[in-house]
């Protein structure tokens, strides 16, 4: 893992100070101990399989998980056309998106459940068919659910009976955990993301769930990163950061966000230079039209 230079953040009591809000990092009325704040080195991101890579980490030494796999229902909704996430397309590709089966769920949460430490969180974000399967393997696992809560994206998707504008986001914990602000609703409204990474989610949903279940210095862990929209999550809150996707160019994209924060650690082998347009995001540049009125 990667080396962090830390220093502790002052603090302040709540108690004693008017403008002071409880979610506030620094103040010690917050039940969770201050972890120390991020200053060098905020991410570690590779390119492997989701449960092997998991497998080389230490025992208990994540702090926070939130991932979204490719669940495998998306082959079904692409199979009657009604999901564009897995077309060879300018805005998606079968290339990005390997199937995570589930049949590998076990594996997945058996790992995740070892790599957290005690009194920790783990987000799942999934559809309403893949909750049936995950729920009771996590479970099996050792993870306690609590509940699903809901990604409203404000407009509907693709589909054909009752078309869907949201998403779900399975909460689970690993022993017992406060969450820091019990005020939160259910039901995160974010709207979603068009014209980017495939199926990219914006840095707000995972905002609100790492505000929720971690301070600042913790790790926050993504084995399905995509472009990395948790790990800027992550950074903007102090928090460090690994990720991994087996495709390399979605690693290449994470890293060129990243390195807004900071240098972390990304693969020599796809490690873009610091002026590098990366392929997907320059695909997604809308062709120049001619003066003739022909797209170029």
């Amino acid at each position: 893992m990667i080396a962090i230079e830390a220093r502790r953040p002052a603090s302040i009591d709540c108690r004693q100070t008017p403008i002071c809000n409880r979610g506030d990092l620094r103040c010690q009325s917050r039940r969770r101990k201050i972890a120390p704040l991020v200053t060098a080195a905020p991410f570690d991101l590779a390119t492997q399989d989701a449960v092997a890579w998991l497998a080389s980490m230490a025992a208990g030494s994540v702090d926070l998980v939130i991932t979204d796999p490719a669940y495998e229902s998306l082959e079904k909704h692409r199979a009657i056309g009604t999901t564009t996430r897995l077309k060879h397309s300018k805005a998606s590709s079968n290339d990005w998106f390997r199937i995570f089966p589930n049949a590998r769920f076990g594996e997945l949460f058996r790992e995740l459940y070892r790599v957290l430490r005690d009194d920790t969180h783990f987000y799942l974000l999934c559809d309403a068919e893949t909750m049936f399967v995950a729920k009771p393997q996590a479970e099996e696992a050792g993870f306690k659910f609590w509940k699903p809560l809901v990604w409203d994206k404000c407009t509907i998707g693709m589909g054909y009976h009752y078309r869907a504008r949201y998403e779900l986001i399975l909460f689970f914990e690993k022993g017992k955990r406060r969450l820091n602000d019990l005020g939160i609703a259910d039901i995160i409204t974010v709207p979603r993301i068009r014209g980017g990474y495939p199926a990219e989610k914006p840095p707000e949903v995972a905002d609100v769930l790492i505000r929720q279940s971690s301070t600042a210095g913790d790790l926050v862990v993504d084995p399905f990163m995509g472009s990395g929209s948790v790990g800027v999550a992550a950074a903007r809150l102090g928090r460090r950061f690994a990720g991994n996707d087996v495709n390399p160019q979605a690693v290449k994209v994470a890293a060129q966000r990243l390195r807004e924060f900071g240098e972390g650690h990304v693969p020599a082998d796809i490690a873009p230079m610091r002026d590098e347009q990366p392929d997907l995001l320059a695909s997604l540049v809308p062709p120049k039209r001619s003066e003739g009125g022909v797209m170029s």
